[in-house]
């Protein structure tokens, strides 16, 4: 159970140090129009949007580390965690979040959004490694 509890500080983490600055590059070059860092509520709890997203990658940090069967003691699968943020929780995002927000799904924006998705996500995926090989550092 703590190895859970480790994975998921690992993943809330990775968001506010790994995915929100990259999210706040691309906003800098006006690549998209949401700023980093969102404190604003979200439905239906009204909890800071930034809060949230922390804790989507924690839960998500726990499905990756399980499902990479990650150990501290083995070399780290870098590439692994960059392409399962990259790829996995951008597509449910697009797939699945989006629709549910009501932002639809627009096969004309796809590629834009998963390109962004995936910078932003394979971000995260790789701080969670860090922070994972940091929480259980020996």
């Amino acid at each position: 159970m703590l190895r859970l509890i480790l994975f998921f500080i690992a993943g809330f983490l990775a968001v506010p140090f790994f995915h929100q600055p990259v999210l706040g590059v691309l906003n800098a070059l006006a690549v998209v129009p949401v700023a980093p860092f969102n404190l604003s509520p979200t439905a239906p709890l009204g909890v800071p949007a930034l809060v949230s997203a922390s804790f989507w990658g924690g839960v998500w940090a726990v499905v990756m580390l399980l499902v990479l069967r990650w150990d501290a003691a083995k070399p780290q699968p870098w590439l692994k965690a960059l392409l399962f943020g990259g790829i996995a929780l951008t597509t449910v995002a697009l797939l699945v979040v989006f629709p549910l927000k009501g932002m639809g799904l627009d096969p004309a924006k796809l590629p834009g959004r998963f390109l962004i998705g995936f910078l932003v996500n394979a971000a995260w995926g790789v701080g969670t490694l860090i922070f994972a090989r940091t929480l259980f550092a020996r």
